[in-house]
């Protein structure tokens, strides 16, 4: 009885990571082939795993089963050197919906949520399973002050605290 309860608490904690931040809403009419590419980390909320990091990017490209595959690299100015992570992206759902699930440590995942996205995809908003995450990502290194103003308010009225939001040095 322990074993299947540690099974549906381990599922149901994998479940919550992949999940939506309540009333988020990803974006609809995801195009996949035009988000494939190099996006550039404009801002962020900032955690362990890319503190310290500047020069961000995500580049997302095609694998042969039809999953994206994701390399994150940054550089970590106080070791001197360059940082990257590899992992694997699918549709949590349709393929048309911004919602997918990010693996960078084998069978575990976690929510990847685009909910904005300017229609020639140059600029997207990003968040994870929670408030925690947030990402504004863009096609090119630096953006306008009015880019960065219209995410951070539209960041706040979904429910954002930017306290914590830096802007990354590219």
């Amino acid at each position: 009885m322990k074993a299947l309860s540690l099974t549906a608490v381990t599922l149901l904690l994998l479940v919550g990571c992949t999940g939506l931040p309540e009333g988020i809403q990803p974006v609809t009419g995801f195009d996949k082939d035009r988000y494939l590419g190099t996006w550039y980390e404009i801002a962020r909320l900032d955690h362990s795993f890319e503190e310290g990091l500047s020069k961000v990017t995500a580049e997302y490209t095609l694998n042969e089963d039809g999953s994206i595959k994701v390399i994150n690299r940054g550089y970590n100015a106080e070791e001197g050197k360059w940082e990257q992570a590899e992992g694997r992206a699918v549709f949590v759902g349709d393929s048309d919906v911004g919602h997918l699930k990010v693996s960078f440590f084998g069978p575990f995942y976690g929510s990847y949520v685009v909910f904005g996205l300017d229609e020639d995809y140059s600029t997207a908003y990003l968040t994870g399973y929670n408030r925690d995450y947030l990402w504004l990502m863009s096609r090119t290194p630096e953006v306008s002050d009015e880019v960065l103003e219209a995410f951070k308010a539209r960041a706040e009225a979904e429910g954002f605290e930017l306290g914590e939001l830096i802007v990354v040095e590219q």
